[in-house]
């Protein structure tokens, strides 16, 4: 197993990776939280594969366990699963010493986290990862939301997790659609500051755990210098802010990494024609997400997107960061207001056109 410390300002823990530890969760959870109760949640398509596996491991460990089964898929990032969610924990005697677990994927994370984050003003939660996405980038760093009609993560909390238990080994029963996903925010951590791992990725010639590792040393990193979003951790958003309007446009049609990587290429491709990437740079990392088999075209113009693109949480005093990619292993933070903005959404589209 391999053991990396995250040390966020509010909290420290560990993000535990290996390969067929999911039946020593529970032993880890007491050792860590040493809670009576659990309550796990998670997706029901997790469930039948690792929802019996993960509740007798806690059983074999002293801790009793409630379970709540949500819908699969990004619109169970709601308002009404969130106060579902808190009812159930109240119902079942959940208590501040007590504990939520997430089992699953991105969307499991998010939900669980923000009712720890909220239940009696705040318990203690346990990620597990099951997707490869939620592995590598959303399990860590306390980042919990639910979406609004509006848009994504408009509701949520800064709240750490006080353990992420990431067994590799699940991620062989995720569909195909969903590993590719995954490979969104891999290659982003890759373009962001690792060209190596860029570089490993156009050979294939990397393991998942190696993988998982590679990023979430990265992320520790910056959650570690910028818990709340306010510097250098906004450089994970490259390929999100177009990205979440595109996905949210597609009314979650399109999985979060899928959107992910279209945002991805569309900056790309912005950056080129606005003269700040060398065009081979650009047209490395589109290969990359294409090689992936992942999208990298908008179905959405500017007119359908640009109100969505409004919308973004990330706004203040009428300006945005734009994260602009300017080589491979380098990007930067570009504030702009809404009329710079509309240029480079115009600017990521229409060279779309001309590849």
């Amino acid at each position: 197993m391999t053991r990396i410390p995250v040390s966020a300002a509010s909290a420290g823990y560990e993000v535990v990776i290996g390969e067929g530890i999911l039946d020593l969760l529970g032993e880890a959870v007491r050792k860590t939280v040493s809670p009576q109760k659990a309550m796990v949640v998670c997706g029901e398509n997790v469930f039948p594969l690792y929802g019996e596996r993960v509740r007798e491991s806690l059983r074999a460990s002293g801790i009793e366990s409630e379970i709540c089964v949500f819908p699969a898929g990004e619109k169970t990032k709601s308002i009404a699963s969130f106060e579902e969610l808190l009812q159930r924990a109240a119902e079942s005697g959940l208590t501040r010493s007590d504990c939520f677990i997430a089992l699953g994927g991105g969307v499991t994370g998010d939900l669980t986290g923000f009712a720890a984050a909220t239940y009696q003003r705040g318990i203690d939660y346990v990620q597990v990862p099951t997707t490869l996405l939620a592995a590598v980038d959303s399990s860590v760093g306390g980042k919990t939301a639910v979406n609004l009609k509006a848009g994504k993560n408009q509701v949520g909390a800064f709240w750490q997790p006080a353990l992420v238990w990431c067994d590799a080994a699940c991620l062989q029963t995720l569909p195909q659609r969903e590993l590719r996903a995954g490979f969104a925010e891999v290659i982003k951590y890759a373009v962001l500051s690792d060209v190596v791992l860029f570089e490993d990725l156009n050979r294939h010639s990397v393991r998942l755990p190696e993988v998982i590792e590679a990023c979430v040393r990265m992320k520790a990193a910056i959650v570690a210098e910028d818990e709340r979003d306010t510097g250098i951790r906004k450089l994970l958003n490259l390929g999100h802010t177009f990205g979440h309007a595109v996905e949210a446009e597609s009314e979650y049609g399109l999985l979060h990494g899928e959107a992910v990587s279209v945002g991805t290429a569309m900056i790309c491709r912005a950056a080129v024609k606005m003269g700040m990437l060398d065009r081979k740079d650009a047209a490395s990392i589109i290969c990359l997400l294409e090689d992936y088999g992942l999208p990298v075209s908008s179905p959405y113009d500017a007119e359908r997107l640009w109100p969505r693109l409004l919308l973004d949480k990330k706004f203040a005093e009428g300006k945005i960061e734009l994260i602009v990619p300017r080589a491979i292993g380098r990007c930067e933070r570009i504030p702009m207001g809404r009329e710079a903005l509309a240029e480079w959404l115009q600017a990521g589209l229409e060279a779309e056109a001309g590849e």
